[in-house]
Order: structure tokens, then C-alpha cells, then sequence
């Protein structure tokens, strides 16, 4: 129960801290650089932190884990980076969306989910050699469900194309 408990605040922690980390970078010319690299350690250390206290790892199964871990969220940042520039198009064009803006932010759109479940599914064979199956199922399980918090927040702030 308690491990529920320290996932479920934990995930909120990380999902705040993702929208404050999106909105850090909007405001990004107002503030100097050194505040934003502090809060995106910040988050980045929050979320390791609670994949840390979820995943149970044993100590060799942590140092084979963590470097893959590591990778995996340097290629994600990748993709959250595609994710904040779709949005910022997307806020640019918002009010005077043509049909072919829409069109390329869409196939934008549809090539990040890809580019994410293929990520996923390449770190799959990395991370079942460094896990047993159950916790290779954990691990995606976490990100899955940060992920699934951090899109429904988005998704409640972006309006709907006019």
C-alpha cells in the first residue's frame, strides 16, 4: 500500500514538475539560463527518484540498470523536445490555422507517437537484459503512467483547432 501511495504523489510530483519544466521553457527569454538547467535537474532527479523507489532493484541489478535508464531518457528528451516545438507551432498558428499547417502539424503529431512507441519498443531488448521480465513490465509501467499524467495535463490546456 504504501508503495502505491509513494507512486501515485510521486508521478504527481514528476507531472507538475514536467508542466512547470514546458512552461519554464516558454518563458525561456525572461529567465537566465542557469534557472531553467536548475529546474530541469530538478525534475530529472525527481523522476529518478521515484523510478528509484518503484523498481525494488537489487544492487546489481541497479548498476546494469541505470545506464540504460540514462539512454533511454536522453532519447526521450529527444522526443519532448519535438512535443514542446509541435506545441509552440501549434501556438503560433492557433488563431489562423490553414488546412496545410494543420496537415504538417499533424503528421508532426502522429510521427512523435511513433518515434515514442519506437523508442519503447527498442528498449525493451536492452532493458530484459539488465531486468527480469516483471520488472522490465515495471519500469514501462512507470513511464507509461508519467507519461499518460504529463499528456492529459497538455491536453487540458490546448485548445481544440478552430
Amino acid at each position: 500500500m504504501k508503495s502505491k501511495m509513494c507512486l501515485r504523489i510521486g508521478m504527481v510530483m514528476v507531472m507538475v514538475g514536467a508542466l512547470v519544466g514546458l512552461g519554464v521553457l516558454a518563458a525561456a527569454q525572461d529567465k537566465p539560463a542557469d534557472n531553467m538547467q536548475i529546474m530541469k535537474d530538478k525534475i530529472k532527479a525527481d523522476k529518478k527518484l521515484l523510478v528509484a523507489n518503484n523498481m525494488q532493484l537489487t544492487e546489481s541489478e541497479a548498476k546494469a540498470f541505470w545506464p540504460v535508464y540514462e539512454q533511454y531518457q536522453k532519447d526521450l528528451a529527444a522526443i519532448n523536445q519535438r512535443i514542446g516545438k509541435l506545441i509552440e507551432s501549434y501556438a503560433a498558428d492557433y488563431q489562423t490555422m490553414t488546412d496545410e499547417k494543420a496537415k504538417k502539424l499533424t503528421a508532426e503529431m502522429v510521427a512523435i507517437e511513433k518515434a515514442e512507441a519506437g523508442l519503447k519498443e527498442s528498449s525493451v531488448p536492452k532493458l530484459s537484459k539488465v531486468l527480469p521480465p516483471k520488472k522490465v513490465a515495471r519500469y514501462l509501467q512507470i513511464e507509461n503512467k508519467i507519461r499518460a499524467l504529463v499528456k492529459y495535463e497538455l491536453a487540458g490546456e490546448i485548445p481544440l483547432v478552430q
